[in-house]
């Protein structure tokens, strides 16, 4: 029985002699037609086309002989390598490795990719890379059938990104296409192909010399704290934007990488500008065309990308891409009761009386989500005569969507 696989990384190469001597010796070859194809497998040896990885490795592991694994690329970048190595199976893989679709994708476009965020987009995944795509200016996404290059320009809708389009890398197809994102859907593209997605203005937060210490985006870019004060938006926040109820809002709704933030009524963007800090995509809705404005200057201060929409809600809501976590900084139970029918894991919003903050509690509670809601008061103190300068009092209220078992 099989204990030992060979994986072999292919970039259109010629093979090296690490490689060509663990093909010459293999009774068993796995790989997709074109890596079958190659001279240097055995004329006797068994092949196998890869489809399923797992279904293969079964096989290899019952297969008497010394078996081999063809793949594109480097093979322990986002490839079998992490299959193959599952306890289930018992493989002792050994891994010849190629430059990764990623890095040759980089390179025939002539960019530095140090600074890249690198996605896998599958019909299940696809959401959550255009969203990491949207929130951030430089992102290689790993393509397949049904979450190409057509379906990322799709979802992308209203945020414009320059796509370089790398198809069918190291075969003699191989084709190089630059696009706008509002294009990509216009054409028929090749598989296998990676897209890079880049875009968008990083601002002085992020501006430098050029040196990183950090693979992707620098988590260290921009001020230290998670709610910053309301000097650094340049004063003047609303009340639904002092600092207590930020950090609070921010802890309960907890955006990260891969998830869409709606923030409706965005005010001075501090808000949506911190969940983009957080390296969430955001969009930003106000009905006020001068509160859109700054919050795309507070954007752009911070070095960070989000989107803003001008819009009375909730009607300008509805052809929005779906939201993991939204805040609700204006509207009211109406807004709240729309932006829940849009089923987003967790909403908060606040409420200045207690009849206003049961009313948007029994909304949510009515559309499935488990409500709970704090009185959050603060008075800010000036340290020189500890003299109170200001008092804020709100009801904070935030629900989770219960999620409910499915029958047996």
């Amino acid at each position: 029985m099989a204990d030992r696989v060979t994986v072999i990384g292919w970039d259109g190469s010629p093979l090296t002699a690490a490689a060509r001597s663990a093909l010459g010796a293999a009774t068993l070859v796995a790989g997709a037609p074109h890596h079958l194809a190659l001279p240097e497998v055995p004329p006797a040896a068994e092949r196998i086309r890869l489809g399923s990885v797992a279904l293969a490795a079964r096989r290899l592991a019952a297969h008497r002989g010394t078996t081999v694994v063809l793949a594109d690329g480097d093979p322990g970048f986002f490839g079998v390598v992490r299959t193959l190595r599952a306890p289930e199976f018992g493989l002792e893989v050994e891994v010849v490795p190629a430059v990764s679709s990623v890095a040759a994708a980089f390179a025939r476009a002539g960019m530095p990719w140090d600074d890249a965020h690198v996605v896998v987009a599958h019909p299940r995944t696809l959401r959550r890379a255009v969203n990491v795509c949207r929130a951030h200016p430089k992102v290689a996404v790993l393509t397949s059938p049904g979450a190409g290059p057509a379906e990322l320009g799709l979802l992308m809708e209203g945020v414009h990104r320059t796509f370089v389009i790398c198809e069918e890398l190291g075969t003699t197809r191989e084709r190089v296409t630059v696009v706008t994102s509002d294009k990509a859907a216009d054409h028929t593209w090749r598989d296998p192909n990676v897209v890079i997605v880049a875009g968008g203005s990083t601002g002085p937060a992020t501006a430098g010399d050029g040196a990183g210490w950090i693979a992707g985006r620098d988590p260290a870019t921009g001020p230290r704290g998670w709610s910053l004060p309301a000097t650094a938006y340049g004063g003047d926040l609303g009340e639904g934007e002092t600092d207590l109820l930020r950090t609070a809002q921010l802890a309960r709704l907890g955006p990260r990488l891969g998830d869409l933030v709606w923030d409706i009524g965005c005010g001075s963007g501090a808000f949506a500008t911190e969940a983009a800090r957080a390296g969430a995509a955001v969009i930003a809705v106000d009905r006020d065309r001068d509160a859109c404005a700054r919050t795309e200057a507070t954007a752009r201060n911070f070095g960070v990308q989000l989107q803003t929409v001008h819009g009375n809600a909730p009607h300008v809501l509805e052809n929005l891409p779906e939201p993991d976590v939204v805040r609700v900084g204006g509207g009211g139970a109406a807004v709240v009761s729309a932006v829940a029918d849009r089923r987003p894991q967790r909403i908060v919003a606040h409420a200045a009386t207690r009849d206003a903050a049961e009313l948007v509690g029994r909304d949510l509670t009515e559309h499935g989500y488990r409500v709970e809601c704090a009185l959050l008061q603060s008075v800010g103190l000036d340290t020189r005569a500890w003299t109170e300068t200001e008092r804020s009092v709100a009801f904070l209220l935030s629900g989770e969507i219960v999620r409910r078992e499915s029958p047996r």
